[in-house]
């Protein structure tokens, strides 16, 4: 383990508040919150306060902490909400948690204490992207949850209630920013935050996921290529769904050769990364096989892209990751990358795990041809 022996010359402005801590979508089946009688040990709900506790303490104590200014989270008022959710929806959530709580669908479990929570993720949210609107720094990590991107603006959806990066991203363009581009690395489809962005040429959404495609009424995107936007936001919605056990290699060669040109084509004026560590190697939500070595590389790129295109300015908000110590690893690897730090603060605990990338190589290519042949605006060299 390497530590840092200078001054850092960077630092990533953390927004944390513990009243997030609160939401408990309870214990059952995995995700679903039933007891079907014949199990002695049901498990908390993968989305669960201990994989943000141990994300919020690596930082705080390890090696990567004297690179960490951390921020008090606020919650978000009612009429900020509305910059992206529609007030119908808004009010079903409120009179959910006035009412007790509500399975808004499979999964998705409004308990008393996760409105408030859900406030708090969106307001330190929102307080992380006004930071660097107002010029008081240049990376800032909304390390938040309920997590968000798959809100929608009129429904809930994959564990999220409020759509965190989708709002930061309505408050940049609102206080007159040109262009955000949203590279979204969780192992699932950002649905929710394409779909608010769907008809709109000044935001560019990039999603790396798993080829899951759409698991019910409450997911109807599929993630597929072909769902590329529509009206004046054809072609700025960009898929790239990848083979189960895509690994370190495979998201590299993805990042390379279709997010890096995308991303140029289109210039932003502000980056915004959505990153889920259930993307990693040992999640239980995800098939991807990503190391601490592929997240540290994802998270170079992406602060090359924002030094290049954004003046630096790069917002980070939190999603997934449901492995308790892994994605905590994995977070410390990702904010290693995008600090650009010479050699890595921390060892890998579990090391190595054996891929193959072959396929993947050939689904990003064949994703790269299909771009050349179908997007006006293309990520093509």
């Amino acid at each position: 383990m390497a530590s840092p022996s200078h001054s850092p010359s960077d630092h990533i402005d953390v927004f944390w508040h513990d009243g997030m801590l609160k939401h408990d979508a309870g214990t059952g089946v995995f995700d679903m919150a039933i007891d079907p009688g014949f199990l002695d040990v049901l498990e908390k709900h993968p989305e669960n306060s201990d994989r943000v506790k141990n994300m919020v303490s690596i930082i705080r104590r390890g090696p990567i902490s004297p690179y960490i200014s951390w921020h008090p989270g606020r919650s978000a008022l009612i009429p900020e909400l509305l910059s992206f959710h529609t007030p119908e929806y808004i009010k079903e959530l409120v009179q959910a948690d006035e009412s007790g709580g509500k399975t808004l669908c499979v999964g998705t479990i409004l308990n008393p204490g996760s409105w408030d929570a859900s406030l708090l993720a969106a307001g330190s949210t929102l307080s992380a992207m006004k930071h660097i609107l107002d010029g008081h720094g240049k990376l800032a990590y909304a390390l938040v949850r309920p997590p968000g991107h798959h809100a929608q603006p009129a429904q809930a959806d994959g564990y999220c209630f409020l759509n965190n990066a989708g709002l930061a991203v309505q408050l940049a363009l609102d206080s007159g920013c040109r262009s955000v581009a949203v590279i979204d690395i969780d192992v699932h489809y950002g649905n929710g935050t394409a779909e608010g962005f769907y008809s709109s040429d000044k935001v560019l959404t990039i999603s790396l996921h798993m080829n899951h495609g759409s698991w019910g009424p409450s997911h109807p995107q599929k993630g597929s290529v072909d769902e590329l936007g529509e009206g004046k936001g054809f072609g700025f919605n960009l898929n790239i769904p990848l083979p189960n056990g895509t690994g370190d290699r495979g998201y590299e060669y993805a990042m390379t050769k279709l997010v890096v040109p995308a991303v140029r084509k289109f210039e932003p004026a502000m980056m915004v990364m959505v990153v889920g560590q259930d993307s990693s190697a040992f999640d239980p939500n995800g098939r991807q096989c990503l190391t601490m070595e592929g997240y540290r590389e994802i998270g170079r790129i992406v602060r090359r892209l924002a030094d290049k295109h954004s003046d630096g300015r790069l917002l980070i908000v939190q999603e997934g990751g449901y492995h308790i110590t892994y994605s905590a690893y994995c977070l410390h690897a990702t904010l290693e990358g995008v600090l650009n730090l010479p050699l890595p603060l921390l060892s890998d605990p579990i090391a190595y795990y054996p891929e193959d990338e072959a396929l993947a190589l050939k689904v990003v290519d064949s994703i790269k041809q299909y771009w050349k042949e179908t997007v006006p605006f293309s990520g093509e060299d």
